[in-house]
């Protein structure tokens, strides 16, 4: 039928020109972005898959930067610990030289003067490895517990979690108060395997976010403190403690304060992320660690036999050093063997997402070519529906 109110084909070569330029503007977007999945429009559920792995990219890419600092921390306490080790060897020479019956007191005068330059030296390589603030070797160092995964383990640590207070739950900026008066003896000690490793003064005015801040800086953030506002039940969560022959406990010199957790029982943490200790050591002279029996006393080498003494000690120093050298290096070995595994992991999981969204470029050019062929032919085709109804006037002539 032909009608000048309605043109049927001219309909249907419209809807046909309109798919072939929205197909078109798909193929578009895809080349402009590289993308076949740019949006949730473009496919929902593929969107999410690739954005919870976006969201895993970036925190494989933080834990790698964590283990990054990780390790120069660690290769630069190596390397301290290897020049103090050879300067070990030079004092212990220096107290051999001091054994000796016949030397004047002017010669050994000079020995002990060598012997004391090369001391101080220790305590200044020591003192000076550190990276981006962290010193793993020096006087008060702190160990540090590098996150290796983004993925739970069974089981990352123990804890100990208070006996909830009772009555009013005191908040962040309330008193640390409770059970009756507390003294500065009545702070909570940390231990691991029996060692004590902080311990925190308590004040009649320090609020418990200042509690839980002292936790972290008396155990160097071994222990993790967390305050339930809820109940008023305190939980320190020690990541290294993964098995009960490494127990975390939880003591005081003074009254027990359950509500603080002194005196309850660790349980095992389970669902946490995988972290791991990094020991640290003192490797100053004359300080609590390896070299405690580096003596910073004057005159070493003042006689024979007090030089031979020096020589044992020396000995004992340069044994201990050399065991806490080899743990240090068996921890960045470890660290070593994570990194290149999240570095894999990492590549794994983009290349995943790029199979996911990533656009085939070759596929879509040649696409694009067919559409626009289309489009050309839908625009021929709409012209010449439009002139069928030109065909009616010659009806009437």
């Amino acid at each position: 039928m032909l009608s000048v109110n309605t043109n049927y084909r001219a309909l249907v070569a419209l809807q046909s020109l309109n798919s072939s330029q929205e197909e078109m503007g798909v193929v578009q977007n895809r080349i402009t972005t590289g993308l076949k999945v740019a949006s949730a429009a473009d496919n929902g559920a593929v969107f999410a898959i690739a954005q919870g792995q976006r969201s895993r990219m970036a925190s494989l890419t933080s834990i790698k930067d964590g283990l990054d600092r990780t390790a120069a921390t660690m290769d630069i306490g190596i390397s301290a610990g290897t020049a103090i080790a050879e300067i070990l060897l030079q004092m212990r020479a220096k107290a051999v030289n001091g054994q000796s019956n016949d030397l004047t007191t002017e010669q050994r005068n000079a020995l002990q003067a060598d012997y004391d330059t090369l001391r101080n030296q220790i305590n200044q390589i020591a003192g000076s490895a550190q990276f981006n603030g962290l010193n793993l070797v020096g006087s008060g160092g702190a160990s540090v517990n590098a996150l290796t995964s983004d993925v739970s383990t069974a089981t990352t640590g123990r804890q100990v979690t208070s006996t909830p207070i009772a009555g009013t739950v005191p908040s962040l900026s309330s008193y640390v108060v409770g059970e009756g008066s507390v003294v500065a003896a009545d702070g909570p000690r940390f231990n691991l395997n029996g060692v004590q490793i902080g311990a925190v003064a308590l004040t009649a005015t320090m609020t418990v976010q200042q509690y839980l801040d002292a936790v972290t800086t008396a155990t160097a953030g071994r222990v993790a403190a967390t305050y339930d506002q809820s109940n008023g039940q305190f939980t320190y969560r020690a990541p290294e403690a993964v098995v009960t022959t490494n127990e975390l406990t939880v003591t005081t010199a003074g009254t027990v304060r359950p509500w603080l957790g002194t005196g309850n029982a660790a349980t095992a943490v389970t669902g946490g992320t995988s972290t791991m200790s990094i020991t640290d050591w003192d490797w100053t002279a004359g300080g609590s660690g390896a070299l405690s029996t580096v003596s910073t006393a004057a005159s070493l080498l003042a006689s024979a036999a007090s030089a031979t003494t020096t020589v044992g000690n020396l000995d004992t120093a340069i044994n201990t050093l050399n065991v806490q050298m080899a743990t240090m290096g068996a921890q960045a070995k470890a660290v070593d063997v994570q990194n290149t595994f999240l570095t894999k992991l990492r590549d794994v999981v983009e290349e995943g997402i790029s199979n996911l969204v990533d656009a085939d470029l070759a596929k879509e050019s040649a696409r694009l070519q067919s559409l626009q062929i289309k489009q050309q032919l839908g625009t021929e085709a709409l012209s010449i529906a439009n002139q069928a109804p030109q065909y009616i006037l010659s009806l009437f002539r």
